[in-house]
């Protein structure tokens, strides 16, 4: 088998074998196949695209060239989400407790940010003490003891989706449903997780800006998890805005501990519940998704989500006091307020724009090697739909800088006002099974 004949039949528009894809992956991975030609085979797959079987397999290839976590050793139907990634998107550290909250093990492995949509794992280490790294033991024991524990992922999970996707950064392959389906995919078999929940965010923050694509990859992923045996259902949601009213990575904890109490932002909640719900009916803890909506509104007023996100800060060496006290997590120097100039109503605020505005404050990465400040970022006063006076305060940066004016600017430029009201978008446009 030579990697130049599967370049061609790919090119030329042919199915590839298991075998075929197979080799490709672990020559890849090994180093024995040179970036140039796994270049041009990401350029083909882009082209001619891979059928359902081609895709699961190109999956399950790379989900095993690496380690495959086991989670045998944790009681009960094991479900784990995955966002497709957005600006202000902190539903990991409320639907985690949440789901945990109701009797479901939630054993997640996150990655950190870059670029404009912020990581998980760097909001939690902004919690003082915060280990994202666990022995496989303690994971494991948390998992049983509370029902969850979230760590950074493994540097040898699926290692041939890492280099193959460090080539696609490079050749203009990234946007493949192909490629990024069986991207997220391998990672998420790897994890070892029964059923997966899947968060496909679209709008102007997000990666697949319209419905379409976005209904394209779901629809791919939901495909893969169907054909390898994992539940698997995934939403498309609202990303044409910033998620909630936060944006950067303590203020975001902050946030999420305000949903956890009951309170917070209505769309933020609401993607939050409608995630859990179907997570916790694929676990088995509810029947139904009316049953399940249910029974998580009253963990969130009962306190009971809260307390297990508390349990969860405490078992991985984080300060348990910023649950009651957020003002203890870290805070900016600075803070500028940033206001209207006309009146009227908010039509649109660009989640890219206020995404690379809370980078540039440092609350994001450039480049993987970038330093993150876990103090910084941005608070939106106003959001989309929102009446607005001139001069009123639309949003806060909260700064290191010396000098904010540029910051502010491009702050005040992702916000569109207008005379009228605009229509509510859905915050979950479809769910597909």
């Amino acid at each position: 088998m030579r990697m130049v004949d599967i370049i061609q039949h790919k090119r030329d528009g042919g199915r590839l074998t298991r075998e075929q894809l197979y080799y490709a992956v672990q020559g890849f991975t090994r180093g024995d196949i040179p970036d140039y030609q796994m270049s041009a085979f990401a350029m083909a797959v882009y082209f001619r695209g891979m059928d359902e079987e081609e895709i699961a397999d190109l999956t399950m290839a790379m989900a095993g060239s690496g380690d495959v976590v086991s989670l045998t050793g944790i009681a009960g139907i094991k479900v784990d989400k995955h966002s497709t990634g957005g600006v202000g998107d902190k539903t990991s550290l409320i639907v985690v407790p949440l789901v945990a909250a109701a009797g479901v093990p939630v054993a997640k492995m996150s990655g950190r940010g870059l670029g404009h949509t912020g990581g998980t794992v760097d909001k939690l280490e902004s919690i003082r003490g915060f280990r994202i790294e666990l022995p496989n033991e303690q994971f494991v024991r948390n998992v049983n003891e509370n029902k969850m524990a979230l760590v950074g992922q493994s540097g040898n999970l699926a290692p041939a989706d890492k280099k193959l996707y460090a080539l696609r950064d490079v050749t203009a392959t990234v946007n493949s449903i192909p490629l990024i389906a069986s991207s997220i995919m391998s990672k998420k078999i790897a994890s070892g997780a029964d059923a997966i929940v899947l968060d496909v965010k679209v709008g102007s923050g997000a990666f697949m800006k319209s419905l379409e694509d976005a209904k394209t990859l779901a629809s791919t992923m939901v495909s893969i998890g169907k054909s390898l045996k994992r539940r698997t259902i995934a939403l498309l949601s609202d990303m044409s805005e910033p998620l909630g009213t936060e944006v950067g990575n303590a203020n975001e904890v902050a946030e999420a501990i305000q949903v956890l109490r009951g309170g917070g932002d209505a769309r933020l909640k609401e993607i939050c519940l409608t995630l859990a719900a179907y997570m916790t009916v694929a676990g088995g803890a509810y029947s139904t998704y009316d049953d399940a909506r249910i029974g998580l509104d009253e963990l969130l007023r009962s306190g009971r989500a809260v307390a297990t996100f508390r349990k969860f800060v405490e078992a991985q060496g984080g300060d348990p006091a910023i649950v009651d006290d957020p003002g203890l997590l870290p805070q900016a120097a600075v803070h500028v307020s940033v206001r209207a100039e006309r009146e009227g109503f908010v039509q649109s605020i660009d989640a890219e724009t206020v995404g690379v505005t809370a980078m540039l404050l440092g609350a994001g990465r450039a480049r993987k090697e970038d330093a993150i400040d876990y103090s910084v970022g941005i608070s939106l006063c106003k959001k989309v739909g929102d009446p607005v006076k001139f001069g009123d305060v639309i949003a806060v940066i909260h700064s290191n800088l010396e000098n904010n004016r540029d910051i502010a600017e491009r702050l005040l430029g992702a916000y569109t006002i207008g005379s009228d009201k605009p229509e509510p978008v859905p915050v979950v446009h479809a769910v597909i099974e």
